[in-house]
């Protein structure tokens, strides 16, 4: 942990008649009246046990799910069903594991937000903040979405096949 030293000189008082003057009329004892200050920043350790692997496996959640929640909207958007089952309902479980994931990742950023007064940490090459800011557009791009759907065909359909959809 690297940690650097820093001395700030203050002013003994600090009237408002002290701090409008111009620095040109300062009395000669005025700064000699400045007493040192010491200051220390240390960098923070951003390993906290398990941190690093959750954030990896939210990094390669989020990059797996924005196309898959994409393609799932498309499909949605121009047939009214979502993603076929596929072979052994593998294409189906991604679709939902991918809305779980986006789900997720919003609301650990939301907690993170409220917790720490920002969002969550940019990871390994920025990659955390941007599957962050994908979810959130993911987020919005569903709720527009089954909206649409909702209002033009009265329901959304479910998260099983239905004799509607691949019935």
């Amino acid at each position: 942990m690297n940690s650097s030293k820093i001395l700030l000189l203050s002013p003994a008082s600090s009237s408002p008649q002290t701090l409008r003057r111009p620095s040109h009329n300062v009395p000669l004892s005025r700064v000699s009246s400045l007493s040192p200050l010491k200051v220390s920043a240390k960098a923070k350790d951003t390993s906290e046990g398990g941190g690093d692997v959750v954030e990896k496996l939210a990094i390669a959640g989020g990059l797996v799910s924005a196309p898959v929640i994409g393609w799932s909207l498309y499909t949605l958007k121009t047939t009214g069903c979502g993603l076929p089952p596929g072979p052994g309902g593998s294409i189906g479980a991604l679709e939902g594991v991918s809305y779980l994931v986006v789900v997720g990742i919003v609301a650990w950023s939301i907690y993170t937000k409220a917790k720490t007064g920002s969002g969550l940490p940019n990871g390994p090459f920025g990659l955390l903040g941007a599957v962050e800011g994908v979810s959130y557009l993911a987020l919005v791009a569903i709720v527009v979405v089954f909206g649409l759907q909702f209002f033009e065909s009265g329901s959304i359909p479910g998260p099983l096949p239905s004799d509607q959809c691949f019935g």
